[in-house]
């Protein structure tokens, strides 16, 4: 069987193959442009941030209370206190993240700010103060609602000193590794990682650290306000909140060492 000249096919083919460009039409078809996101306004992050820590210190105060009400051995106390707290931090921050940011803490947001700074998510001093004041007011907006619904005086000052050195210490390494450990997710491009990878150092430190890692200074005034599981005496929270600072900078100074931010 003889094979069929081809030739005017593949010329057909090139005619209506050019014919569109010819017709001023287009062949290939336009990607579609990806729609941008809306920018968040500022009080709108700045309101993520209040309720998110207010539900933050309200999981860590209340699953206090729960706890000493339902077990008298203080090892079962932590760990029930210590599950709540890591389970409800990673549905804030997954939950709030695309708002926000859920830093719902000080420290992680002059952590944020100083690695962004000079770049495109770049923000000022005037954010920082608006999410460092709705943090404050969240942590101790969600003590009160921690004692309210275990009918306790909403405002009952904590009574734990928690000035000795040793646990200062441990706060700096619970701060320290905190600090460490978000900006090191950020600046090698796994912040998706860090509703887990937060909610489970945070566990752990609250174990392995001798100050239990408050590693908050929002949540660390919050908590003064409840006299429970989880207080602080308003007396201890400068040398906290110092610690918490400290570790701040020696977590930056980490990070900054051990991990080259990822191009974009």
């Amino acid at each position: 069987m003889a094979i069929p000249n081809l030739s005017h096919f593949q010329d057909t083919e090139t005619i209506f193959r050019n014919r569109p460009q010819n017709l001023g039409m287009q062949t290939q078809a336009v990607p579609a442009r990806e729609a941008t996101p809306p920018a968040v306004p500022p009080l709108r992050k700045a309101a993520a941030e209040l309720v998110g820590t207010a539900a933050l210190v309200a999981v860590v105060v209340g699953s206090g209370i729960q706890a000493t009400r339902l077990s008298h051995d203080v090892g079962v106390q932590l760990l029930a206190n210590v599950l709540a707290t890591a389970l409800g931090l990673w549905v804030l921050i997954t939950l709030l993240a695309p708002v926000s940011g859920a830093h719902l803490n000080p420290v992680v947001t002059l952590a944020d700010w100083w690695t962004a700074r000079g770049g495109p998510t770049a923000y000022g001093a005037r954010t920082v103060a608006l999410y460092v004041l709705a943090q404050t007011t969240g942590a101790i907006a969600g003590s009160v609602l921690a004692d309210a619904m275990f009918d306790r005086p909403l405002i009952s000052w904590s009574t734990h000193d928690l000035s000795a050195g040793h646990l200062l210490l441990g706060e700096v390494v619970a701060t320290t590794g905190l600090v460490l450990l978000v900006t090191g997710l950020v600046r090698s491009g796994r912040t998706q990682l860090a509703p887990v990878a937060v909610a489970t150092y945070i566990g752990a430190a609250c174990w392995f650290t001798s100050s239990s890692s408050f590693a908050n200074p929002a949540a660390t005034v919050g908590r003064s306000f409840s006299d429970t599981f989880t207080g602080i005496a308003p007396g201890s929270l400068p040398g906290f909140i110092a610690a918490q600072l400290t570790g701040a900078v020696l977590g930056l100074a980490l990070a900054t060492a051990l991990f080259t931010p990822k191009k974009p």
